[in-house]
């Protein structure tokens, strides 16, 4: 007879819904997408019994970069939109920041700029305000909000914003950062 009682909600379920997320990011790094859906599926629901709204919201926001890897741009989008909301909840601004990013650019992706620019005006306040955020962290949020102004024509904040975006890159050391920044830099003028 199967065990129908809900798993620990304490520190050993946050542990494995932690340790499923981060099966899911290496599958996806490693390009394997089912098995990255697997996992960050089990880490919602496992989430879902506990009463940390943090570790469901990373784990709603670990499958919503699946559903965008492969395209499903609607089912990502209502990952993010549960998310969000827990994020808020929880006692983490970068967290909330980093979530928000993707909303964002989930947002641009479908065509709704004027959300997607109020995502990354939250995004930005948060990590601004934080003085110990990752560079790389911030790079990669400013790195979208310059994307949107260059779509938009905003091209003078544009500007200002790749020459932060590649500042950040040159300081968490991503080469990759860097040049692309130049290169949208010299094609703005």
């Amino acid at each position: 007879m199967p065990d129908n009682t809900p798993p620990e909600t304490g520190a050993a379920s946050r542990d494995a819904v932690e340790s499923l997320i981060r099966r899911g990011m290496a599958a996806r790094r490693e390009d394997r997408p089912d098995e990255a859906m697997r996992h960050m599926k089990a880490a919602v629901a496992l989430a879902r019994f506990g009463q940390d709204p943090l570790a469901l919201a990373r784990a709603l926001h670990g499958q919503a970069n699946v559903e965008r890897d492969l395209g499903r741009l609607d089912a990502a989008l209502q990952l993010y939109l549960e998310a969000v909301p827990l994020c808020r909840r929880g006692n983490d601004p970068l967290v909330l920041a980093h979530t928000v990013r993707h909303l964002g650019d989930v947002l641009r992706e479908m065509g709704d700029l004027n959300a997607a620019r109020r995502c990354y005006a939250e995004t930005l306040a948060l990590y601004r305000a934080d003085p110990d955020a990752p560079p790389l962290d911030v790079a990669n949020a400013v790195r979208p909000a310059a994307i949107l102004c260059e779509a938009l024509g905003e091209a003078g904040e544009a500007r200002a914003l790749w020459r932060e975006a590649g500042d950040l890159y040159g300081r968490a050391g991503v080469e990759a950062g860097v040049s692309e920044s130049a290169a949208r830099l010299e094609r703005l003028g």
